[in-house]
């Protein structure tokens, strides 16, 4: 294997971005400067280096007046690898929504919290405010590692849960940006540590692998010019696809022995959602299997990759410059080989891994230590009081009765962890009393969806997001009744434009917009989000949405599987087939309804036998037929 540094034959070509953070002296400049001129705006060079601290610049297009400059405001994200909340924090990021943002928080779908409606010149005050918590907002948006993801769920019996959520952090820390800017901006020089490294990071940092680093820089990993475009890692266990992996830059699985030792790491590389409509050269794209690494060589291998894109990702076209181009133009052996030059060594074989499945962790659950955590499920991420619904007052007496910490989940839930036995109905009451539903009284569809925050604030959306779902799912779910489809529910995720933030690419139906009220439809994506959904519909007015649904409705209810998802049966009849069907539909005055009698014993035997099987009655009694009548046709044969 060559042990020395790899060839330099990347392309020179370089953005306007790019010569900007060149200029910015490690993510100092222009910020620092303009943040203490009398404006309420930062300027476009500006609002470039000061998302690497974290913050986005917008403005509010509802407070929009012809004539007159945009409402600027500031959104702040925080860095919480494996949406880790300590309680301080928590309460002071609900107290700095009150005081300086939109008195609402929002979970995000990378496990942090967004603050909105901050003001330019409250932006030092709330980052300070968030670091002398235990938090921080450095490296949580912009050209570098995102917020490292994991499997929220805070089991101490499950080693490699334990791992996971380490290695999150651990990973964190390796590719958290070293510059000096950003205590120097908004801590006046003051270096708050709110926790200390593992040893193994730190010499893994400086070690030079056959190129992996730049010695002597302020910034080793990343150089004067940090990554082509964003870059996005998380952790997870066999089995558990809480985290979207596929949608992944780099993930890392656990693999452990038989007693829960950490052997090393399954490495997957190349996922990633953002497209842009009219453009083929962009697309949705999910990770593949690259290798497995031994654990004490993991730091090395995920600056081998990262290095990799550092190095090779396109810094000249920014549409084209995440690792899942790079790795779609070379191919995964080429990628691989490359990858290896600056490891300094092969990859070992991919190991066998069990079926991916989605978990959202809602509902009380046993930590394994005596303890409890209650997954708390939060429509689109949304922290609010709004009339009876006072979710936000609810959490924060939570949270500041118990000291509990929290975990944001990648599906925008949130995890209240540590709860002791005796503090179950005390909690249970508080939520109950400022109206928070209990998971079983949710509706499957608000269940599992997601919505990006899209209009007023976000400044590449097209079209509304958060603020439609909810409607759109209530029509949805009438359609379904009228269509007797009331005991199913299936993934539904909205964006209000292609970047994806909500993975719209991955769920059995997904809504993206593409001008106002208008969407592009996506279809049969996989309930576990391990496929890739293709477009059905280039453009629905939400006005259609009925018109379009209910065909679709119909040909999964006369004609899908027992047991098959609404996702899975339109990957299997393909989309060609669902559009001949939908462009053939007749629509009937009342929905066809057939009436099988039973006993009243056997309905109690069907129920009982259904809600253990975990299925509804319908689907059970249609899967029973099924059986029989294959049964009966297998006998006749013979």
């Amino acid at each position: 294997m060559v042990a020395s540094p790899p060839s330099t034959d990347a392309v020179l070509k370089r953005s306007k971005i790019e010569a900007l953070k060149e200029r910015s002296q490690h993510l100092r400049e222009p910020v620092a400067t303009e943040l203490l001129e009398p404006t309420n705006r930062f300027s476009e060079e500006g609002a470039q280096i000061l998302k690497f601290h974290g913050s986005y610049q917008q403005d509010n297009r509802d407070n929009r007046v012809k004539g007159q400059e945009k409402d600027y405001q500031f959104m702040l994200r925080t860095r919480s690898p494996a949406g880790y909340i300590p309680p301080q924090l928590y309460l002071t990021l609900d107290r700095l929504a009150d005081e300086y943002g939109n008195r609402t928080l929002r979970a995000t779908t990378r496990q942090g919290f967004q603050l909105h409606g901050i003001l330019k010149k409250n932006l030092k005050a709330a980052i300070a405010a968030i670091v002398r918590s235990m938090g921080s907002t450095l490296g949580a948006c912009g050209d570098l590692n995102r917020n490292v993801m994991a499997p929220p769920a805070p089991f101490r019996d499950r080693p490699e849960y334990t791992l996971a959520y380490e290695y999150a952090h651990r990973i964190a820390d390796l590719l958290t940006p070293q510059t000096g800017a950003y205590y120097e901006i908004w801590l006046d020089g003051e270096k708050v540590i709110s926790a200390e490294e593992h040893p193994d990071v730190k010499a893994a940092r400086q070690r030079n692998t056959n190129g992996t680093i730049f010695p002597h820089n302020e910034e080793p990993i990343y150089g004067d010019h940090y990554m082509p475009r964003k870059f996005k890692c998380c952790v997870t266990v066999p089995g558990d696809n809480s985290v979207d992996l596929f949608s992944q830059d780099l993930t890392l699985v656990v693999i452990t022995d038989e007693q829960g030792n950490l052997e090393g790491f399954n490495i997957y590389a190349g996922g990633g959602l953002g497209r842009t409509h009219n453009k083929e050269e962009t697309f949705a794209r999910l990770a593949d299997e690259i290798g497995f690494v031994q654990a004490a060589d993991v730091y090395e291998a995920v600056k081998a990759i990262v290095a990799t894109q550092r190095d090779y990702g396109d810094r000249y076209n920014r549409r084209h410059a995440r690792l899942k181009y790079l790795i779609h133009d070379w191919g995964v052996e080429k990628f691989k080989a490359k990858v290896e030059e600056y490891f300094g060594k092969p990859l070992e074989p991919f190991r066998p891994l069990p079926p991916w499945r989605y978990k959202d962790f809602l509902g009380w659950h046993p930590q394994g230590d005596g303890k409890f955590f209650y997954g708390l499920s939060i429509a689109n991420g949304r922290i609010l009081d709004r009339g009876n619904f006072k979710l936000k007052s609810a959490l924060r007496k939570i949270v500041e009765e118990f000291q509990l910490p929290l975990r944001v989940t990648p599906h925008q839930n949130l995890l209240l962890c540590e709860v002791s036995p005796d503090q179950r109905e005390a909690i249970q009451h508080i939520l109950e009393e400022h109206g928070v539903r209990d998971v079983t009284a949710l509706d499957p569809l608000e269940r599992y969806s997601m919505a990006c925050p899209a209009l007023p604030t976000c400044g590449l959306a097209i079209t509304e997001s958060e603020r439609a779902i909810p409607g759109v799912l209530e029509r949805i779910r009438r359609l379904m009744n009228r269509l007797g489809l009331q005991n199913e529910h299936f993934v539904i995720r909205m964006t209000g434009c292609p970047n994806g933030c909500a993975r719209p690419y991955l769920a059995e139906l997904g809504f993206v917009g593409i001008v106002p009220d208008t969407y592009q439809v996506w279809l049969g994506g996989s309930p576990d989000q391990t496929r890739l959904a293709e477009v059905y519909m280039e453009r629905l007015p939400l006005a259609e949405l009925e018109t379009a649904l209910e065909p679709l409705l119909v040909f999964y209810r006369d004609r899908h599987q027992p047991g098959e998802s609404f996702g899975d049966f339109c990957h299997r009849v393909g989309i060609p087939a669902l559009r001949q069907f939908a462009a053939n539909y007749v629509p009937s005055s009342a929905p066809k309804r057939y009436r099988v009698d039973v006993r009243a014993d056997q309905y109690q035997q069907l129920k009982a036998l259904a809600a253990a099987k975990g299925l509804s009655l319908a689907a059970l009694t249609r899967e029973a037929i099924q059986r029989y009548l294959e049964q009966a046709r297998s006998t006749n044969q013979e």
